[in-house]
């Protein structure tokens, strides 16, 4: 495709000016540009880098899964992919994996992994009243805390595992 050719790019909606570079007034987008298949692009920054997708839960939340296959399992968030938005929930969206052996005399296995799903399709789950609800964010003794907005219960945040020094 010819770089001055019009059809392909993303119209620039902003005012030309003698001042700034064309590339300055109309950024490019990682869906018109680059090598690969369109779906396999990520959203970039002014950098380089993926967008990462802001989410309402964080990795350790008990959560419910409210929509899919899966729905009405609970459980805990071991991973979470922040540049397509998805979360790992523990003992859900289970697939099943035939491995062939690698050896001579060494039998195949079957195992069984935890897929990622979409954020979108959990909700934060408290375990005393066994009730999903909606996170807010409040001011507690000057810091900025999570809870259900259903039950008023107050998330504690997860702090960084420490290291051991030695």
């Amino acid at each position: 495709m010819n770089s001055s050719s019009f059809f392909g790019r993303r119209p620039c909606l902003q005012i030309r000016t003698q001042q700034t570079p064309l590339a300055a007034r109309c950024p490019v987008q990682a869906s018109t540009i680059g090598p690969g298949k369109k779906w396999e692009h990520y959203e970039l920054n002014k950098n380089g880098k993926p967008l990462r997708v802001p989410m309402h839960v964080q990795k350790g939340d008990l959560v419910q899964i409210i929509s899919g296959a899966e729905k009405g399992k609970t459980g805990t968030i071991t991973n979470i992919i922040t540049k397509t938005g998805q979360i790992v929930v523990e003992g859900a969206n289970l697939k099943t994996r035939h491995n062939k052996p690698k050896a001579e005399g060494e039998s195949g296995q079957i195992t069984q992994n935890e897929s990622p799903i979409h954020h979108s399709n959990v909700m934060l789950y408290s375990q005393d009243q066994k009730v999903r609800s909606r996170v807010g964010f409040r001011e507690e003794n000057g810091k900025k805390v999570r809870y259900l907005k259903k039950t008023g219960e107050v998330l504690q945040p997860k702090l960084p595992e420490k290291k051991p020094s030695q």
